[in-house]
């Protein structure tokens, strides 16, 4: 599905759903700024956006039909026989804010950043792209004057997707916290386990992203313009707490894991001691039942009157007085 947005050089709407055919002529137009956005499209669809129309270059065109693990960023210049125009290629994860059936998800979000065009490219619907293009519709915080504006709010709704995620995230760890003190099974483990993914996956993510926004931050780019830079510095700022949110998340779920470990420790611990004060207390009479087990013929105590009478009472009273024993010294 192709959307595209023509503005003007004020931040107003001048088009919507521009025809193909008439995009070169809005891209020739030093008035008008034009944000394509692709979503899901077909391969003839990204052919002709992206290889007819904009030409861009053929490596930034596989980075983004191709699924990039990492965050990225890359300046194409035109070089002699090059028909494209300048332009930045970024990819950039947006999250699944609502972590949908416990996995910390991530979409793919692609950029193409021009002096007076912006094309976003991704596979999946993505919430940020929804929320900034009604807010450049409606005209009302003046975003859409230019496409590093565009592409900064964009940016800075991206980040601030991660931060309901990170709260969910910061309370599912609190919980796990208690029930490794509580109950430390076999369900918890796993849970530990799994959700230590989700933050090594997030970790993975976040940590080249900040790295592709501090060359933002530091104005490397001359597509973005001088007094737009502190605004990317302030998302670059944004992703560096959430950055270090999940490191903290990381040594959180460490301390967890090695809380678990002890705690299952322990009631291994307490059960081997229930067995052997087991084997202690009941060691008399298996002493003296395995004895007079043997039945010889020439035991004597076989032939006394009242031999299994003093044989269970010997038994009882020593049972009994190594319990007290252990009782007197609360080993149990």
């Amino acid at each position: 599905m192709i959307r595209s947005l023509a503005f003007t050089t004020q931040g107003r709407l001048h088009s919507r759903n521009v025809d193909v055919f008439l995009m070169p002529t809005v891209l020739n137009d030093t008035n008008l700024f034009l944000w394509v956005d692709l979503e899901n499209p077909t391969p003839e669809e990204t052919k002709m956006v992206l290889e007819d129309i904009f030409h861009f270059h053929p490596l930034a065109i596989e980075d983004c039909v191709m699924v990039s693990p990492s965050p990225k960023v890359e300046e194409y210049l035109p070089k002699e026989g090059d028909s494209f125009a300048p332009h930045l290629f970024m990819v950039i994860h947006a999250v699944d804010y609502s972590r949908k059936d416990g996995v910390f998800d991530t979409n793919e979000l692609n950029f193409f950043l021009g002096k007076n065009f912006l094309v976003t490219y991704h596979e999946l619907p993505v919430r940020s792209v929804q929320v900034v293009e009604e807010m450049a519709c409606k005209g009302t915080v003046h975003i859409a004057k230019a496409p590093d504006r565009v592409a900064q709010r964009l940016l800075d709704s991206i980040v601030q997707n991660y931060k309901p995620a990170l709260d969910e995230l910061s309370l599912e760890i609190a919980e796990m916290e208690q029930a490794a003190l509580q109950h430390p099974g076999k369900e918890t483990l796993n849970r530990i386990l799994q959700v230590k993914k989700e933050v090594t996956h997030l970790r993975q993510i976040v940590s080249p992203q900040r790295e592709v926004l501090a060359r933002f931050a530091q104005g490397q780019f001359k597509l973005i313009r001088a007094h737009m830079v502190p605004y990317y510095r302030d998302v670059y700022d944004g992703l560096s707490h959430i950055a270090d949110a999940a490191h903290g998340y990381a040594d959180s779920l460490t301390a967890i894991l090695q809380i678990y470990l002890n705690m299952s420790s322990n009631q291994t611990g307490e059960v081997v001691k229930l067995l052997t004060l087991i084997t202690v207390i009941t060691t008399p009479m298996m002493m003296i039942g395995t004895w007079y087990g043997m039945n010889f013929h020439d035991m004597p105590e076989l032939k006394t009157a009242h031999g299994y009478m003093i044989a269970a009472g010997v038994t009882g009273i020593s049972t009994l007085l190594t319990y007290l024993y252990f009782r007197k010294r609360n080993w149990f």
